[in-house]
């Protein structure tokens, strides 16, 4: 698939609150960095995973099962995120989140990252097919990577996004700074239907 001609619409210089949502190996963290970088005004990139790494000694890794530590920690690490935003959001810079959000989640979903961020929070999903999130997978060493069986089903329940209403960006065929174009240009829309 080409990559898609630009539209000539852009964020600009205003001040936002975004949340990249996708499935392990979306390219969430990567592209967030890059599209935090480019723009013209002060942004920050905000990782939910970096976050919850915090914790050294006690980690409660999901990678060995979704438990009350690991649910406690990431609410924690999402409370943390969302103080940090609004923050930056106070002091007029923009900022972007990223995390693996579950549409069928509703305790650790969307709604609690409108509650810790704001009403403005702009969600965009990132989903790439399951071949291209397997692929990025297998690159990924530590305890970022998961086990195919593990991104297969993650991937599969992201697909509950479509239908929900929030714009979705299937970057399979797009590399880091054209995914990063089309996230603009798709809040940029956002923005303008608001």
């Amino acid at each position: 698939m080409p990559a898609p001609p630009p539209t000539g619409q852009s964020t600009g210089t205003a001040t936002l609150a975004v949340l990249l949502i996708g499935p392990a190996g979306a390219g969430k963290t990567t592209v967030a960095r890059h599209w935090a970088a480019s723009r013209r005004v002060p942004t920050a990139h905000i990782s939910l995973d970096d976050v919850r790494e915090w914790v050294c000694a006690g980690f409660a890794d999901p990678q060995s099962g979704w438990n009350d530590q690991s649910e406690a920690q990431y609410r924690l690490a999402r409370r943390t995120c969302g103080f940090a935003a609004r923050n930056f959001l106070a002091n007029g810079i923009s900022c972007i989140l990223d995390d693996a959000v579950f549409p069928d989640r509703p305790v650790v979903g969307l709604g609690g990252w409108k509650r810790h961020v704001g009403p403005g929070l702009l969600p965009v999903v990132l989903l790439p097919g399951l071949e291209i999130v397997l692929e990025r997978n297998a690159e990924r060493s530590g305890n970022r990577r998961l086990s195919d069986e593990e991104v297969a089903g993650i991937h599969g329940r992201m697909a509950g996004w479509y239908g929900s209403g929030l714009p979705i960006i299937d970057n399979s065929a797009y590399d880091v700074e054209t995914t990063a174009r089309v996230l603009d240009e798709v809040l940029a829309r956002a923005i303008a239907e608001a």
